[in-house]
């Protein structure tokens, strides 16, 4: 029978999920303004948010490793807080000008660059290593449902209370986060690293890469996102102006591929991961693999695209659940922040390159034949996923001799 889940992570879950949420609504709203000034300004804004975040994650993970993944939230959501407050005035003052969604932008990349290890690593410092997989599924969950929702809910905010009624509340959910982080304890087994930053840098790049079983989850990890992000914001969207679907038959196929992820990961946060990580990933991508292949040839058939966006969705999902906790459990406590800034770099990377890449091969030939590269490539990665082989575990110290929590 599975254990509970400490108070503390279900608080931290609950604000961190609200603030994500904030998020989502408030760059939904940003991009449809930016997209009133036409798509090189929508272009841009993305840029502003995603190279800053791409270039100084690796940063923000040092950081939070030497200063604290607590400490440096903190940090963080209250800067984010005070920008979203100067976003609602400005906006009220200027109205959504194209320096104020770029320099918007800016600042969410550069403060996200920070928070995204430190949040990412956040699941072992609260939750012991039993409970581990069950934890980062439910929050993989939550996540999806966010994103299922976050599009929907911000397209009726823009028109219901307007942008700078949406970066208030994004301002308050962010208030939300800082306040369960002032109450919590963090469970801390080492200090924080005494090198210099530039030496952390390059430590937490050595770890990655002596590490058994590290490198290839992340190499894993890469490769399934770059063919597999794209899919929902690029080549459903592509494959249904081809078809001749409108918006509504479009976002349905997208939904249920977000819903079936959000299934899948909400029963491995039931039952538990598999004991056999390597085969459990490679069948899950091996599922995922027939959901491309179907999306692709079927796309006369809007039900049968939409059944095929779910088995996508859920074979994603049962493997995203097993393979994220196999990373942060392999790495060690020292080195937390740092490894999950080099799954971020791992993830954000190849999918800039994809996009372009997937983008021209569509325009050049077809988005169904896209699809089905993207199915080849995704096959390979079920075959690849079986020899997934973890570090062995080094057990936990007794009680008496860890130092004691973050203040």
């Amino acid at each position: 029978m599975s254990t509970p889940f400490p108070r503390s992570w279900l608080a931290f879950l609950a604000a961190s999920t609200l603030s994500q949420l904030g998020n989502s609504v408030l760059w939904f709203a940003l991009g449809w303004a930016a997209a009133s000034h036409g798509g090189q300004v929508a272009a841009l804004v993305l840029t502003a948010s995603g190279l800053p975040r791409l270039l100084l994650v690796l940063v923000g993970g040092s950081v939070a490793d030497r200063v604290g993944a607590r400490r440096l939230l903190m940090c963080s959501e209250s800067v984010m807080v005070v920008a979203c407050l100067v976003l609602a005035a400005a906006l009220r003052a200027v109205g959504p000008a194209t320096w104020l969604l770029a320099a918007a932008g800016l600042a969410s990349g550069v403060v996200s660059a920070f928070s995204l290890p430190a949040l990412g690593s956040m699941p072992r410092r609260l939750v012991d290593d039993a409970g581990l997989p069950r934890a980062m599924a439910l929050r993989q969950g939550l996540g999806q449902a966010v994103l299922l929702a976050g599009a929907p809910l911000g397209g009726t905010l823009v028109g219901s209370v307007g942008l700078p009624t949406i970066a208030l509340a994004d301002a308050v959910c962010g208030a939300a986060v800082i306040g369960v982080l002032a109450v919590i304890r963090l469970r801390r087994d080492v200090g924080p690293p005494a090198e210099a930053l530039w030496r952390s840098l390059s430590d937490g790049g050595r770890v990655v890469a002596r590490t058994r079983g590290l490198p290839g989850a992340l190499g894993l990890t890469g490769t399934v996102a770059a063919v597999v992000l794209p899919v929902s914001s690029l080549l459903i969207p592509l494959l249904g102006r081809d078809s001749g679907w409108g918006a509504g038959t479009t976002g349905m196929v997208v939904g249920a591929q977000a819903a079936g992820s959000i299934v899948a990961a909400l029963v491995v946060a039931r039952t538990g991961t598999s004991l056999w990580t390597g085969k459990a990933v490679g069948l899950g991508l091996a599922a995922a693999t027939v959901g491309m292949g179907c999306i692709g040839a079927g796309a006369g058939v809007p039900p049968l695209v939409a059944g095929a966006a779910m088995l996508l969705g859920a074979g994603t999902g049962v493997a995203v659940a097993h393979l994220a906790p196999f990373v942060l459990g392999s790495a060690p406590r020292t080195h937390l922040a740092r490894v999950q800034a080099w799954v971020a770099v791992a993830q954000l990377g190849p999918v800039v390159i994809s996009n372009n890449l997937l983008g021209a091969v569509a325009e050049w030939t077809s988005s169904g034949i896209a699809l089905g590269w993207c199915a080849v490539v995704l096959g390979a990665c079920a075959v690849a996923a079986v020899r997934l082989r973890a570090a062995p575990q080094v057990p936990e110290p007794a009680p008496a001799a860890r130092i004691p929590a973050e203040p």
